[in-house]
Formats: C-alpha cells, sequence, structure tokens
C-alpha cells in the first residue's frame, strides 16, 4: 500500500512511535538511538512494570494507520506484546525491537527487525550500543550499571576512556535513573518517565546532564532520602543461600524495591533473594534476584506465577494475592534449593 499524499504532492511522512521501558536502560536505549537518528515521535512509556505497551499501541492505531507507521521498541519483553506486535505487523506496521528479556515466542516477519541477547551480561542499551558501534557509549555506561551490570558497565567504561570519576558518576546515574521507574503508578515517581527522557533528551553528554539538570538534582534528593528508610530493614524470611524481604505499603517503599534488590544481589555472592512491595488494595509485586542465573533464572521463577517474566539474573511477578504470599515463599525455597524449615518474621 503507497503512502497517502499530502496537496502538496509530497508523500506523508510516516507515523514514528517509540515505545520504551521507563527505567534507566529503556530511557538510555532510546536517547542513544534518538542520538544517532533524531526523528519527530510519539512516545508510549510507563512506570517499570508497565510493559504490555505495545496494547497501548495497538488501540491507539486504527487498522489504516498500521500501514508504513514506523516503531522502535525497546526493553520490554517480547513474550509480553508477541499478540499486539503480530497485529500491528499484520496491518502493516515496521518494527525495530530491541529487547533482553524472554522471547520464547520470538518469530520471523518481514515488518520486524529484532536485536536480542538474554545474556545475563547484556541489557537494551548495550545491544543498541553494539548497533551503533559504541558511539554513545556513555549512556549505555549509566544504562548497565543501573541495570545492576557492574562489570559489564566498567568493561564498557574502560573502552570508552572514561576515568573512575567519570565511571562513578554515570554509576550512580544509572541508579537514579533506574530508581525513578520503580512504583504503582507514574503518581509513586518523582517524575513521569516520558517527562524524564525529554529532559535527558536535551544532552548529548551524561556528564552534563548531572551537572546541569534540575530534574537530575531531584532524583538524587529522593533517592537519598528513600534509600536512608532501608537503614535496619531486616528479612521478613532467611535460610543459607537466600532471603525474601516484605516491604509496607508506602510509595516510598515502592519506589526503592529496585535499589534493595539490586543492593542485595550486590553483595550477595550466589544467593537469590526477593522483595515484595505491598501495594494500597493488598496485593504485592515482586522483584526476585537469582545468584546463579545460569542454572536457575529468575524468570522461570516468576513465570510459575501469573503476569510473572522477566530475564535470567532480574524477574518479577506484577500481582500477587496477599494469599499467596506463603506459597510463593516455599515455590522460591524450593526452585533454588533452600534448605527447608519453618520461617517466622
Amino acid at each position: 500500500m503507497g503512502r497517502d499524499v499530502a496537496s502538496s504532492g509530497r508523500p506523508t511522512p510516516p507515523r514514528r512511535i517509540d515505545v520504551f521501558n521507563g527505567d534507566a536502560d529503556g530511557i538510555c536505549a532510546l536517547h542513544q538511538l534518538r542520538l544517532a537518528a533524531p526523528a519527530d515521535a510519539e512516545l508510549v512509556t510507563g512506570v517499570k512494570r508497565d510493559i504490555a505497551l505495545l496494547e497501548r499501541v495497538a488501540a491507539r492505531l486504527a487498522e489504516r494507520d498500521c500501514a508504513g507507521a514506523e516503531l522502535l521498541v525497546l526493553d520490554i519483553s517480547l513474550d509480553s506484546n508477541a499478540a499486539p506486535l503480530r497485529r500491528l505487523l499484520a496491518a502493516g506496521a515496521n518494527v525495530d525491537y530491541f529487547d533482553h528479556h524472554a522471547a520464547a515466542q520470538a518469530f520471523a516477519h518481514p515488518g520486524l527487525r529484532l536485536f536480542w541477547d538474554d545474556c545475563p551480561d547484556c541489557c537494551t542499551s548495550i545491544l543498541v550500543d553494539r548497533y551503533l558501534d559504541g558511539r554513545y557509549r556513555p549512556w549505555a555506561v549509566a544504562a548497565a550499571f543501573g541495570d545492576n551490570l557492574a562489570a559489564p558497565a566498567r568493561a564498557l567504561a574502560a573502552r570508552a576512556g572514561l576515568d573512575g570519576a567519570a565511571s562513578a558518576a554515570l554509576e550512580q546515574l544509572g541508579q537514579v535513573l533506574n530508581y525513578n521507574a520503580y512504583g504503582d503508578c507514574v503518581a509513586d515517581l518523582h517524575i513521569c518517565p516520558e517527562q524524564l527522557y525529554r529532559a535527558v533528551s536535551a544532552y548529548a553528554d551524561p556528564l552534563a546532564f548531572i551537572a546541569d539538570s534540575p530534574c537530575h538534582a531531584l532524583l538524587l534528593d529522593g533517592y537519598q532520602a528513600d534509600c536512608a528508610r532501608l537503614h535496619g530493614l531486616r528479612p521478613h524470611w532467611q535460610r543459607p543461600g537466600g532471603a525474601v524481604y516484605v516491604l509496607p505499603p508506602a510509595p516510598w517503599a515502592r519506589r526503592v524495591s529496585g535499589v534493595l534488590a539490586n543492593q542485595l544481589a550486590a553483595g550477595g555472592g550466589a544467593a537469590s533473594f526477593a522483595i515484595l512491595s505491598c501495594h494500597a488494595d493488598g496485593h504485592y509485586v515482586v522483584s526476585v534476584r537469582s545468584g546463579a542465573p545460569a542454572e536457575r533464572s529468575a524468570h522461570g521463577l516468576c513465570e510459575q506465577f501469573p503476569g510473572g517474566g522477566g530475564r535470567r539474573a532480574a524477574a518479577g511477578i506484577n500481582h500477587l494475592p496477599a494469599a499467596e504470599v506463603e506459597r510463593f515463599i516455599e515455590q522460591f525455597r524450593r526452585y533454588f534449593a533452600l534448605p527447608e524449615q519453618h520461617h517466622g518474621h
């Protein structure tokens, strides 16, 4: 089908939509690609757990509007978006898809270019960095740190010639960008992800964003205040090799849940952890970090529950009823082969 022709006789430009996870990895991946190829695109994003984004795109685009539409999809699981992806492609959309989450339902289509790698040392921004031959590597460094991939991030920083101070600054940037994505809804966040991306997109250099952006100062203040609340937190359940933490039903706890999960994973050796964040309606959102992702992937556990998925090292469950908490803890224990013992607070 040819493009519509405007009254001037020129073809109407294709409709462009950028679809991205609202965390550090999604934001930095999109920023790298748009630095390389600027485009005026609609934005579709949300909190970190809002990953069924292509359903929103499919609802927004009437079928006649899909033909020739250009979609850029970043850092959301293909398995969670396979059905609307098929519908959009069938209606004539073209899709570039970069991701590192579970993609068992991946398929070939002439309108789809899929860039995918679920290696535990890879994130979406690293995939984009490979695609762009490292043109905007400092942003990939920040994203990798934000995704708790410290060793790959440091390796990228070294390849970019960044000194220790710059690497440390990018580590903190990745952490605060990622921290901002955690919440039950956008109202839990300090800055909505679309607004944060637009703030980031004004800076080619992440160190300039750190130095000059009011958004960065706001996030850093919030991050430090919320992290201070974690001091003295104890596990709800613990065994050699693993622990489960339960956070209270408060916005600060929902914001800091990912920070806690990454801190535990970074300091836990081969231990595995789960963070349960209680939401206002009584259900829990679960974050899981696997201490041995090659042998026991985090998403392998989470996919045993409705709404569960993710990647090898880190995964989650979007809606765990309170009545299922004890069953989850037992499944966590069995899955990670932890010792059996009656648990207590």
